[in-house]
C-alpha cells in the first residue's frame, strides 16, 4: 500500500510540473513598431513554443484582432478570430505551423507566426495559405527563419 502511495505521489509531482514548465508568450498587436517603423504589425512576427505553451496576443493599440489564415495551420487545427481590441490567449496542442493575421489590416501586411514544437511538416501547406502581396512579402522572412 505504502508504495502505491509513493507511486501515485510521484505520478502526480511529474504532471504538475509538466503544467509549471508550460511558457506563456505575449505578441502585441501594434499600430506601428516604434524600432522598426512598420505600420500595422505583429511584435515579435515570429514565435516558437512548445506544444502544451500559450500565446497570448495583447492589442496595444485599438482596432486589431488575431485568426488563423484558412490553409495556414496544421491539418485538423479549427480556425478562429478574436474580437477586436480584445486580448486573447490560445494554447497550441498540436505541433506545426500557424500563419496568423488581423483582419482588417492583412491587406496591409499583418501577418505572424507561430511553430509549435519545431514541427514544420506543414511548411508547404503554410506558405500556399492564401494572403494578399503585402502580407506574402512579410511572411517571407519569418519563413526563412524558420529554415535557420
Amino acid at each position: 500500500m505504502r508504495t502505491l502511495w509513493i507511486l501515485s505521489a510521484f505520478v502526480l509531482s511529474a504532471a504538475a510540473a509538466q503544467v509549471a514548465t508550460a511558457a506563456e508568450i505575449v505578441v502585441e498587436m501594434m499600430n506601428r513598431d516604434k524600432t522598426t517603423n512598420t505600420m500595422n504589425v505583429f511584435k515579435p512576427g515570429l514565435v516558437k513554443v512548445a506544444k502544451g505553451d500559450t500565446v497570448k496576443w495583447v492589442a496595444t493599440s485599438p482596432g486589431h484582432n488575431v485568426g488563423f489564415v484558412a490553409g495556414g495551420v496544421p491539418a485538423g487545427v479549427t480556425l478562429f478570430t478574436s474580437g477586436f481590441a480584445k486580448e486573447i490567449t490560445y494554447k497550441f496542442e498540436k505541433p506545426g505551423i500557424y500563419v496568423y493575421k488581423c483582419t482588417p489590416h492583412l491587406g496591409m501586411g499583418m501577418v505572424g507566426l507561430v511553430l509549435v514544437g519545431n514541427d514544420k511538416s506543414n511548411l508547404a501547406a503554410a506558405k500556399a495559405a492564401f494572403v494578399p502581396p503585402l502580407a506574402k512579402k512579410r511572411l517571407e522572412p519569418l519563413f526563412a527563419e524558420l529554415a535557420k
